[in-house]
């Protein structure tokens, strides 16, 4: 894990359009599953990062470890416009690590109905 993606949004389908945009047009590979994040702490995030206040507050929001580096996720990103706020967040930033020690607690965005399992294959003898 190299980076992290901070996603803000106005609402859960634009958060998981937004999620889909990284990895189909922006070619960013994600080094596990999306997790649900507090609207409140992702917003705060921007604000630690940015330096700045912000407009608007998010309503949805997620985290994802990238295996990018972040300097390469920031530049496929420019050339792509998703529906929400990305934020690249790298090791140079003070809050990465505690992002870090947090994001294995957190519950998956969009969890699966349905498991996914590995195909058993059988040898005919």
């Amino acid at each position: 894990m190299n980076s992290l993606a901070v996603i803000r949004a106005n609402d859960n389908s634009k958060l998981r359009t937004a999620l889909h945009d990284l990895v189909k047009y922006g070619h960013i590979s994600y080094s596990s599953v999306p997790r649900k994040l507090e609207p409140g702490f992702a917003d705060n995030i921007l604000v630690n990062i940015m330096k700045a206040p912000l407009k608007s507050w998010s309503t949805a929001a997620a985290i994802v470890p990238l295996m990018d580096s972040a300097s390469s996720a920031i530049n496929r990103l420019r050339r792509i416009h998703p529906p929400a706020h990305v934020i690249i967040v790298s090791p140079m930033h003070e809050i990465y690590y505690q992002l870090i020690g947090c994001i294995e607690m957190l519950p998956e965005a969009f969890p699966r109905k349905y498991p996914l399992s590995k195909k058993i294959s059988t040898v005919e003898q």
